[in-house]
């Protein structure tokens, strides 16, 4: 059998009013203790349900009955009856607790709405939060990455430059240890070259300083750019 719609106004555990509606499905498992050993055990148990139900509630925070978890609530109200019952000796046994309905009173319904809805806002708000967290996050730790690696190679290229340098003055030093002579005046060419590409003078050895240095003027023996064409003007023939 299943006992009428029981409803009533009940305060959560975060004191918030809510209108419960609710149904208990129970059976007669002892006919004589139900029919002798209790005036009114339909009553008895409308009255036991309503109280269960209260207590149920008032432990829970009101989202709990609203969304989150009617089913763990109802099953604590079924559990609550029954024990109440068997200390009655009522000869019931309840099967089911059903939450039909529960929503705030219509004088504070739009109020609790905006709660709601700022609520749930909030955790959209916070879920963007994290997620564009973790995205800069990720981001920061690429960029990390590729600093360290772009370090790395620019160690490994210096390093390896470095070596090369000191190859190259070894290689040098040890020519240097064959022929002296020969090796400095190689390296006074080679800079004297680098130092005088771009210059417009020659410069001659003497020889033993004797004789008149040649002095060849290399601008004066460059072509020159054509004259521009003088204008021709029209007059009469």
């Amino acid at each position: 059998a299943t006992s009428g719609n029981t409803s009533g106004l009940m305060l959560t555990g975060d004191q918030n009013i809510v209108n419960v509606q609710f149904s208990v499905a129970y059976q007669v498992s002892d006919p004589r203790a139900y029919l002798f050993d209790v005036s009114d055990p339909d009553g008895m148990l409308r009255q036991v349900a309503e109280s269960a139900m209260r207590e149920a509630v008032g432990r829970r925070p009101a989202q709990d009955i609203f969304r989150d978890d009617r089913q763990g609530i109802a099953a604590s109200v079924r559990e609550i009856i029954q024990t109440t019952l068997d200390g009655y000796k009522a000869g019931l046994n309840v099967n089911a607790v059903s939450i039909e309905d529960a929503a705030p009173p219509r004088e504070v319904a739009d109020a609790f709405d905006e709660v709601q809805r700022a609520e749930q806002d909030e955790d959209k708000f916070v879920e963007q939060a994290n997620q564009y967290s973790n995205q800069k996050l990720g981001q920061a730790r690429g960029e990390a990455a590729q600093i360290r690696e772009d370090a790395a190679a620019y160690k490994n290229r210096v390093v390896q430059e470095a070596e090369g340098e000191a190859q190259r003055f070894i290689s040098v030093y040890d020519e240097y240890a064959k022929a002296p002579d020969v090796t400095r005046k190689r390296l006074y060419l080679e800079t004297m070259e680098k130092v005088l590409k771009d210059s417009s003078k020659v410069i001659v050895e003497q020889g033993n300083g004797q004789g008149v240095v040649p002095y060849l003027p290399l601008p004066a023996l460059q072509p020159k750019a054509p004259a521009p064409a003088a204008p021709v003007t029209g007059g009469n023939q």
